[in-house]
């Protein structure tokens, strides 16, 4: 028998349980325990573009992803998102939006396409030179 009686079954409980936010869910749980997206995934930057694959709703259904993975799909669902925006609305560190977007990436569920670097992006002199191009047309 529990020598702290029911008080300590309710301060486990509280633990768990925030009132306003309902069950608390640590980050590691909804990873499994990673903090690494899977080997061979693609680096996720804050400002990858994260699209929904054509079928990746009707295959959801049908497999065994979890609550937060099925999330971020719903948030794609709509328009394509960076990964900076799905942590956010996802309510999600930005470390376990990346770990769930490897295992959607995976399962091919969603496509990533990352930003032109600076690099390759047109010398804004050039750009100018157009612009005053077309306002002289």
């Amino acid at each position: 028998m529990n020598d702290a009686g029911d008080g300590g079954l309710a301060a486990q409980r509280s633990r768990w349980y925030d009132a306003e936010a309902g069950p608390l869910v640590r980050p590691y749980a909804m990873t499994g325990g990673r903090t690494k997206p899977g080997a061979g995934a693609e680096r996720f930057d804050l400002i990858a573009l994260v699209d929904l694959i054509p079928d990746a709703l009707a295959r959801a259904e049908q497999s065994l992803i979890g609550p937060e993975h099925r999330t971020l799909l719903g948030l794609c669902s709509d328009e394509t998102q960076s990964v900076a925006e799905l942590a956010a609305s996802a309510d999600l560190p930005v470390g376990v939006v990346r770990v769930l977007l490897s295992d959607l990436l995976e399962a091919r569920f969603v496509a990533v396409s990352r930003p032109v670097p600076p690099a390759q992006l047109p010398d804004e002199r050039i750009l100018r030179e157009v612009i005053d191009g077309l306002r002289a047309l």
